[in-house]
């Protein structure tokens, strides 16, 4: 059985649970607390103290891309990656490392200083909107990132796109990536994800 772990009014966790909703894998949530991130027990599972972290029988994994690309090759039959080799299997690589390494962090330092400090916040925000200008050109008027077809590049990109949202940034979305992310947002398996750990913190 694989065991995710959680902290209540974290977002990466839920794109985890998504792709593993999406193969149909059964799983755990287990829900840590602040204070327990700081504890021994989560620093063996994760040296910073963040989450999500994945447990199975061979030990832990965390970053949530690589625990999503991970889960999608234990099952290729699902097709949640391209086959290995292939460009398309680079160009999920590349997606799925844009997200977190190019979008979240200016999205996320800008949105943390908004008040406190304004041109900081324009800067990083100007540099996020360039990223995501980058994503709006290249999905066009397709309905997927890579090879016509639902992939975790998606599930990686849309999350961050989803918090772009919550955080107005921009303020419209283009429309394009408006649609997208009604799309990817309105899959059964993201539904049952976002449900699934909304109950699990609330009954933190």
């Amino acid at each position: 059985m694989i065991r995710i772990y959680h902290r209540a009014g974290a977002g990466r966790p839920v794109r985890v649970v998504w792709v593993l909703e999406e193969l149909g894998e059964p799983y755990e949530v287990t829900v840590v607390s602040k204070e327990d991130c700081s504890g021994p027990e989560h620093l063996a599972r994760q040296p910073l103290g963040r989450v999500p972290v994945l447990e199975d029988d061979h030990g832990f994994v965390f970053e949530s891309a690589a625990i999503c690309m991970h889960l999608a090759d234990l099952r290729p039959e699902a097709g949640l990656m391209p086959p290995l080799g292939t460009h398309d299997r680079a160009l999920a690589y590349q997606w799925v490392v844009f997200g977190p390494a190019e979008l979240e962090p200016p999205l996320i330092d800008s949105a943390m200083h908004r008040e406190s400090d304004p041109k900081r916040a324009a800067k990083q925000g100007k540099r996020f909107e360039t990223g995501l200008q980058v994503v709006a050109e290249r999905l066009g008027d397709e309905e997927y990132l890579v090879g016509g077809a639902f992939s975790v590049a998606d599930v990686m990109i849309s999350s961050v796109v989803s918090f772009a949202v919550r955080a107005r940034m921009p303020d419209p979305l283009p429309q394009n990536l408006a649609d997208y992310l009604a799309r990817m947002e309105a899959r059964p398996a993201r539904q049952r994800a976002a449900e699934a750990i909304s109950a699990l913190s609330a009954a933190r």
